[in-house]
């Protein structure tokens, strides 16, 4: 009976990681695709909707890792971690703010701010704050482990660097605009951090 108890709360585990892998080819696809189209550097990963497409493509990676990410969430909860704590609610944020991201689009380069790219950019700081606190604080309280604290620590740094490097284009002239490239390393840091996340908390199940 323990054994089954046990493969049922980290059943949900397997998937979750299925889920971030699956949502990394939709958006890989459209950096290769836009090659020559859209820069790398200053334009934003949230361009893409304007690529052919794009917005389809960019939905499914971001609802996908929403979704894997409320999958990590569920294995974390099973695996120990406080229903109503602060990591929960954190990591609730994340993948709110990755769904209406994905709901309310950017702003074509240039344009004037809409109510749709004004939500956007709101949406972006708060899942771009919430899942590295999100990730030191499972490293620190939850599972002892040095590499989720690791990607923590340097996503949060690459998170307020992206944050500061929106001046170069609020404040055209002030210096090179490289919002885009900060953002791309970003993002491979939280998906390090979420891949980082799940192997604690499997060797965690194992150990247990």
């Amino acid at each position: 009976m323990v054994e089954i108890l046990g493969k049922s709360r980290t059943a949900v585990l397997p998937l979750a990681v299925v889920g971030l892998v699956l949502s990394l080819f939709p958006i890989v696809y459209l950096h290769v695709a836009s090659v020559g189209e859209l820069s790398p550097i200053s334009h934003t990963i949230s361009d893409y909707i304007f690529v052919d497409n794009g917005s389809g493509l960019l939905a499914v990676t971001a609802l996908s890792l929403a979704a894997a990410s409320v999958g990590l969430l569920v294995a974390l909860v099973r695996s120990g971690l406080p229903r109503r704590g602060p990591v929960a609610v954190l990591i609730g944020l994340w993948a709110a703010g990755l769904t209406v991201a994905t709901v309310f689009p950017t702003d074509p380069s240039g344009a004037p701010t809409s109510f749709s790219g004004a939500v956007h950019r709101y949406a972006g700081a708060v899942m771009f704050a919430s899942l590295p606190l999100a990730g030191w604080l499972i490293s620190r309280t939850f599972i002892a482990s040095t590499t989720v604290r690791r990607f923590s620590v340097a996503a949060g740094v690459t998170s307020l660097a992206f944050m500061v490097s929106h001046v170069a284009v609020v404040y055209p002239g002030s210096g090179a605009v490289v919002l885009g490239l900060f953002e791309r390393i970003l993002f491979a840091l939280l998906y390090c951090l979420l891949f980082a996340v799940a192997s604690a908390v499997l060797r965690r199940e194992v150990s247990s």
